[in-house]
């Protein structure tokens, strides 16, 4: 008998899982917010959507999820009108007392989120992107090797044995189609596996119609705009817009030209109110995205994100002078952090080409 005693004092415990260390930090609060980046994208919508109902199915809590700002492309907006998730767009947040707030892809060094009020206590933070080091909070999962914070959140439901539904599946999924863009090669296993777990719940009719999202005739003078704007200087691209309709051709853009033949690094950036809003693409793996676009803003602004995709935003640009001074210094940092020594560019398309080809003439 005390032998048995013995081996049983030094059977190690079960290891807990991501989900449930989650769980048990959120356990003891009554009110519980999901926080997610201004501006949420799908990562961050469907990823919080994912926290919210781990939450409510393993705890019987009604967390809120919770974001700034606005929905900016066409098929995001197309995604909520569809699938209903259930965020709270706000300019404000302001909790009740002893809320627990989770953030989800994003951290807390960046700006950008609606974290300020002192009743909140951050207890976790989930993301894909590496912002800084880790922050002295319960709960950190930050895994800047998966494609998308949908992958992990999709992961703590998996450990739960909690389907997604189809409308959160749905979501989750083409979450994940947006921050890897197509590119196959950059899925990691889990994120592979959590494809398929979801490919079951998922409505395809529903995605495709996302997907293939009317667009306003704004966007394509915004796009001419774009391209007849884009200067080509070696493997770099850089297009700066004067002023754009919406928001969200700036990550479009920057999606289009890194496929351009020879483009191995895109900033994208364009006034926007009284904002410069920026999206930096990369393809070579040496380059790091989130980089790049911290040392073309360092003190203009700020920016974030990781290898191959990141964002930023300068504030207040009308006291920079923003048809000169501005765009010169943005173009010289942004050469000078992809190392090109090239400081006249190439037109990617110029307007005598375009007459050019229209007329049929050869130049």
């Amino acid at each position: 008998m005390i032998a048995s005693a013995k081996v049983t004092s030094n059977m190690a415990l079960p290891r807990q899982t991501r989900s449930d260390q989650l769980l048990n930090v959120v356990k003891d609060y009554e009110h519980i917010a999901v926080v997610t980046h201004d501006n949420p994208d799908p990562d961050a919508v469907s990823a919080g959507w994912a926290v919210c109902r781990l939450i409510r199915k393993s705890l019987d809590r009604q967390p809120r999820l919770i974001g700034g700002g606005d929905i900016l492309r066409a098929e995001n907006r197309h995604m909520m009108n569809l699938l209903q998730p259930p965020i709270e767009l706000m300019q404000q947040f302001q909790p009740q007392e002893r809320t627990a707030a989770i953030l989800v892809d994003c951290g807390l060094q960046v700006a950008g989120h609606l974290l300020t009020s002192p009743n909140v206590r951050t207890v976790a933070v989930i993301d894909h992107h590496q912002t800084g080091s880790k922050p002295d909070i319960p709960f950190v999962d930050i895994r800047p090797r998966m494609a998308a914070s949908a992958t992990m959140t999709s992961g703590y439901l998996r450990e739960q044995k909690l389907e997604p539904g189809e409308r959160l599946a749905t979501a989750l999924l083409y979450a994940i189609r947006t921050e890897t863009c197509g590119n196959e090669f950059r899925h990691t296993r889990e994120d592979r596996s959590v494809i398929l777990w979801l490919t079951r719940f998922a409505n395809p009719e529903w995605l495709a119609a996302i997907e293939s999202a009317p667009l306003p005739r704004g966007y394509f003078a915004d796009l001419v705009l774009a391209l007849q704007n884009t200067f080509l200087y070696d493997q770099s691209a850089f297009c700066l817009l004067p002023r754009a309709e919406g928001q969200e051709i700036v990550g479009e853009v920057a999606d289009l030209l890194i496929r351009c033949e020879g483009v191995e690094q895109v900033f994208c950036g364009a006034a926007i109110a009284d904002d410069l809003l920026c999206s930096v693409r990369t393809e070579n793996e040496l380059d790091s995205a989130a980089e790049l676009v911290q040392a073309t803003l360092h003190g203009l602004g700020f920016g974030g994100g990781h290898i191959h995709r990141a964002g930023g935003k300068v504030s207040n640009i009308s006291k920079r002078n923003f048809a000169g001074k501005l765009e010169d210094e943005l173009r010289e940092r942004w050469l000078k952090a992809c190392k090109v020594n090239r400081k006249r560019g190439t037109r990617l398309i110029s307007r005598k080409e375009i007459v050019g080809s229209l007329t049929g003439k050869v130049l």
